[in-house]
């Protein structure tokens, strides 16, 4: 049995931010991790973004080593005793803890097909596997056009390779964006070059020797050296519900991020929290969710008793354009856009009966906490009312 005092399951961006958490308030007692990661913990956005343009490999790890902590990778945690406050790993080992942290993030969505070598694309030996294709790769087909698939449909056309997209929504970002605005950036795309098939779906994927064969619900049959996946993920709770948790959407957390064990906690992309300023419950796949969800987390299991009241942001950049969003960007509801150069800078809000529940920062930067007052208040906004009121 190795016993520790602060126990993490998971090994990505909400680890490290909870060793972090820790250490800042307890300095001496024990933490170790469990990953079932090859590599200890890394930034993920550079895997889309800022290794294609050059940044160093370097850049993205974490450093959480020099934290005083101890971890085990290549490993996954496989039961739970909260009795005994035990866990035990795929190996067999044992190790005790007083606090628990579950940030097991999300388990990737794969297509129903037995072609082997497609890139379900969101680890840094994905992004290795891939860069390494890409040597002697021409054509990339790219499936999915939400987050993910647009930023490395982008980064892989700026790299200069031939690049196809397929997707069912209209357009790029169609479920986030308004139309008009996925319209544009699905046009932008092509002029660098990329193929669209939108409006459609792989029907199926082929190995053709170390290429392969893709063929869509409307009939296309598209040959390509390599095929990338970016499809989003399912939050992995398969532990939680072994243990008897509360799941739906996640584990489900209360304000301090404490799951129906006391000592058991949750944070990063599989927890479903309480948003007090959209008031609903909310789980979040974000780098801005995991930092400080994180850091609360691993405060929290210190001693502190913080209520996460936190309202995530995001961001993305694809080829020149670039945006930050906070709060619920949704297509389908009232969307009022505030431009100063159309499709090029403008703030984009999206209301529910009068009131801003998401906000798109379109070029526009420094503005998110200002955005985040917007989305707490309960005011009513009219067109009029939003026009010119961001940036402040």
């Amino acid at each position: 049995m190795k016993d520790f005092h602060y126990l993490i399951i998971g090994g990505g961006m909400t680890a490290d931010a909870a060793v972090k958490g820790i250490r800042s308030l307890d300095k001496k007692r024990s933490i170790a991790i469990i990953s079932n990661d090859v590599h200890p913990p890394y930034s993920r956005p550079p895997l889309t973004k800022g290794l294609w343009k050059g940044d160093e490999e370097s850049t993205i790890w974490k450093k959480t080593e020099e934290h005083d902590v101890t971890i085990i990778l290549s490993r996954n945690a496989t039961q739970i005793n909260p009795q005994n406050k035990t866990v035990k790993d795929d190996l067999g080992e044992e190790y005790s803890y007083s606090k628990l942290l579950l940030a097991t993030g999300g388990v990737v969505n794969q297509l129903p097909f037995n072609a082997h070598g497609i890139i379900y694309y969101r680890t840094y030996d994905d992004y290795k596997t891939l860069r390494e294709k890409t040597k002697v790769a021409d054509h990339i087909i790219v499936v999915g056009g939400g987050f993910i698939g647009s930023e490395i449909a982008a980064s892989l056309a700026m790299n200069d390779k031939k690049v196809t997209m397929i997707f069912p929504e209209s357009g790029v970002g169609a479920r986030n964006f308004p139309k008009v605005l996925s319209n544009f950036v699905t046009e932008y795309y092509k002029s660098k070059g990329v193929t669209i098939y939108a409006n459609d779906s792989v029907a199926d994927i082929e190995n053709d020797g170390d290429k392969f064969w893709v063929k869509t619900k409307n009939n296309h049959r598209l040959h390509a050296d390599t095929v990338v996946a970016g499809l989003g993920i399912k939050p992995n709770v398969e532990l939680a519900e072994a243990l008897g948790l509360i799941t739906k959407n996640g584990i489900e957390v209360n304000e301090f991020l404490q799951t129906s064990h006391e000592d058991i906690y949750t944070a990063g992309d599989v927890a479903n929290f309480d948003s007090p300023h959209l008031g609903k419950r909310i789980r979040v796949e974000h780098e801005n969710n995991a930092l400080t969800m994180g850091e609360m987390a691993g405060k929290n299991m210190a001693g502190a008793r913080e209520s996460y009241n936190h309202l995530p942001f995001f961001y993305s950049d694809l080829f020149d354009l670039g945006y930050e969003a906070v709060g619920e960007l949704d297509s389908r509801l009232e969307i009022i856009e505030d431009w100063k150069d159309p499709f090029r800078e403008g703030v984009v809000y999206y209301l529910e009966e009068g009131r801003v529940r998401g906000v798109l920062l379109w070029n526009t930067w420094g503005q998110v906490d200002h955005a985040r007052e917007l989305i707490r208040t309960k005011d009513q906004f009219t067109a009029k009312k939003l026009k010119g009121l961001l940036p402040k």
